[in-house]
């Protein structure tokens, strides 16, 4: 339940609206294209930074040891760098004229915040970026943690490698996953800086806005702090139910392990 806003002089006191807010909420079209383009936008994330972290693994277990100590201090220098921070150099290299993504691909002037999923598909990559160091690091200790006789049994049965990973290093890993994607999933449902910084507060139009940003919008653009409220307890009441699921597969996973 909210409280209205009076805009009139004198400070007049703020007058209970019970649900009005929320009846407001929903019945906005452009609240359930923005709820939507963040389902997607963090289900892209997450799915993105899994492949990433869980690729990047199992590779650590196939290189020496130098080669994964170099790789592991890469992936933490980018999960350590600020969120503006990555955002910010992110933009340079892509930037229209003097970006070196542009250079490189011949592209002199092209805009890749201008349309609407390109522009995201780059913030995802951004998020990618900082997020899968997580999954890595993760993974690898779960993998590590695997008995090297049950890999060697699997070796001997004449499992190939892939097989090996899918049919034996999966299940065994299943706990762990289940509580990466959960933590990604939290982590993935709620950014702002990246997307606020990168597409200048939600793109052309409002195109890639997400509830975060579209709730900053609200209160702090339009003034509206009682909508802007309103969208930040949605999104708290769908991180709560996720948070449920995330603290039970704790809990299973203590239990398996």
């Amino acid at each position: 339940m909210e409280f209205g806003q009076e805009q009139a002089s004198g400070g007049v006191p703020a007058r209970f609206i019970g649900f009005d807010n929320y009846t407001k909420l929903f019945g906005d079209e452009q609240f359930r294209d923005v709820l939507l383009q963040t389902v997607l936008f963090a289900a892209g994330c997450v799915v993105g930074t899994l492949v990433v972290g869980a690729g990047l693994a199992v590779l650590l277990t196939r290189v020496g040891k130098w080669p994964r100590l170099i790789l592991m201090f890469a992936a933490l220098g980018a999960w350590a760098a600020p969120a503006m921070t990555g955002a910010t150099v992110w933009m340079f290299l892509f930037d229209t004229n003097l970006g070196l993504v542009n250079e490189v691909l011949g592209m002199d002037g092209h805009n890749w915040m201008y349309d609407k999923w390109p522009a995201f598909a780059l913030v995802g990559a951004v998020v990618v970026w900082h997020s899968f160091p997580f999954v890595m690091i993760t993974l690898y200790a779960g993998i590590q943690a695997i008995p090297g006789s049950v890999l060697e049994a699997a070796r001997l049965d004449g499992a190939s490698t892939w097989q090996t990973f899918r049919l034996v290093m999966l299940p065994m890993l299943r706990p762990i996953l289940t509580i990466v994607v959960i933590q990604s999933v939290i982590w993935d449902f709620k950014v702002f800086t990246q997307i606020y910084v990168m597409t200048q507060g939600g793109g052309i139009a409002g195109q890639n806005l997400t509830l975060n940003v579209y709730a900053y919008q609200q209160a702090f653009a339009a003034d509206d702090y009682s909508l802007g409220a309103a969208i930040g307890v949605v999104m708290t009441l769908i991180l709560l139910v996720v948070t449920a699921f995330y603290i039970r597969a704790l809990r299973r996973s203590g239990e398996e392990l």
